[in-house]
């Protein structure tokens, strides 16, 4: 896409951009709401991905454009950017680039306006981490224009500060660091507390497997007051058990801390939460061991666990889930914050077709809208497109 990009930037802005600068979406393997308890996590990056093409500007406008908008561009003041008053135009995306440069003034980087045009093939409300890929490409391409050598890991801290100071989504850190630093046929061991990272390898076809997304085109929300319910509620009961985090209760020790827990809803988070970090640890050892079938229950146990004791499923990732796995899935869940988006499916390559048509069926006969299914291989992570090192732009409008 990047020659469309700098194609539509120059018809845009009239001149050419610097640069194009990409990040992928993501999917989560398994280890689902444990990154705001300082949990592990095991994503992958996607091929999809959002592209910012990006120039400089000098008198301290920033304009951002999407190519999903029929509207001009939004323009904004640096010197003006408020968390307590995001731009809501363009139905309130723009908040997520102002947000990054917002994050990246208030560490006090010296970075400057700019004019970025946006073009993305993440599927929005999915569950594929758009909202982290834009963060991500954002984040790149403004450091990058004003030479501002940030690690990855820094540029996933400053994303993600940006969607929860600026944005308002109390999200953790696994979505951003999974865009910014993926590794191409590898899933990510994450450990949010640390940052610590392991690349694992993630080889389904030369097993002879796929791994299916299926979007069930239920757009999830995660700023409208769930997700921070859940969050709330399981640093109440780290509180309780005197911990830092959900993450110090070891596997061993779970029903010992769910005996000191009153409220059953606290119980139930904790369980997923303490179950969800041991599944991450075993899928790790099984995909280095090589066995990458005998990790499908585990998947399936984990979309139990996030529907029964996490309450984040639907009747739509619940269909996906249970159709594939009876038509021959190794195992299935859902993957993402919840609330609606998508699911997975670990399947034989031979299977694809009967899968999906299945789980087509199954969506047809319950009313539901169509489901998006696509296999998925791990992709690598954030980087640059083009660069031009120069800049023709304009500094005014």
């Amino acid at each position: 896409m990047s020659d469309t990009a700098q194609d539509e930037f120059r018809q845009l802005y009239g001149y050419p951009p610097e640069g194009v600068w990409a990040a992928p979406g993501r999917v989560n393997l398994i280890g689902e709401h444990t990154d705001y308890n300082d949990g592990f996590a095991l994503p992958f990056a996607l091929p999809q991905r959002t592209e910012v093409a990006a120039a400089r500007r000098t008198d301290g406008i920033l304009r951002v454009h999407s190519a999903d908008t029929p509207s001009g561009a939004v323009t904004l003041d640096l010197a003006g950017l408020d968390p307590a008053s995001p731009p809501r135009g363009a139905a309130g995306w723009a908040a997520y680039p102002a947000g990054v440069v917002w994050a990246l003034l208030d560490a006090g980087l010296p970075v400057g306006g700019a004019d970025l045009h946006v073009r993305s093939d993440v599927p929005t409300g999915a569950g594929l981490s758009s909202s982290a890929a834009l963060e991500v490409a954002t984040a790149l391409a403004v450091t990058d224009l004003y030479r501002i050598p940030l690690t990855r890991p820094e540029l996933a801290v400053l994303a993600r500060r940006a969607e929860n100071a600026y944005v308002g989504v109390p999200c953790g850190i696994m979505d951003q660091m999974a865009s910014a630093c993926s590794t191409e046929g590898h899933a990510l061991h994450l450990d949010t507390r640390t940052l610590e990272q392991r690349d694992i390898p993630f080889d389904c076809s030369s097993a002879g497997l796929r791994l299916l997304v299926i979007d069930t085109r239920v757009k999830h929300a995660l700023a409208d007051g769930a997700y921070a319910q859940r969050r709330a509620s399981c640093h109440r009961a780290a509180e309780t058990l005197g911990l830092p985090a959900l993450r110090d209760i070891p596997y061993e020790g779970l029903e010992r801390a769910l005996a000191r827990l009153d409220d059953p809803v606290q119980r139930k988070r904790v369980r997923h939460v303490v179950t969800e970090n041991e599944r991450v640890l075993r899928i790790e050892e099984l995909l280095r061991a090589g066995r990458l079938r005998e990790a499908g229950p585990l998947l399936t146990e984990g979309h139990v666990s996030l529907r029964d004791d996490y309450e984040v499923s639907c009747p739509e990732l619940d269909l996906a889930v249970a159709t594939a796995d009876a038509a021959g899935a190794y195992g299935s869940r859902m993957t993402g914050g919840g609330f609606g988006g998508s699911a997975l499916a670990l399947i034989e390559a031979e299977s694809e077709q009967a899968v999906t048509r299945a789980v087509t069926e199954a969506f047809r006969r319950a009313d539901f809208a169509p489901p998006r299914i696509t296999p998925a291989a791990p992709s690598p992570g954030a980087t640059r497109l083009a660069w031009t090192a120069s800049s023709n732009g304009s500094t005014t409008d």
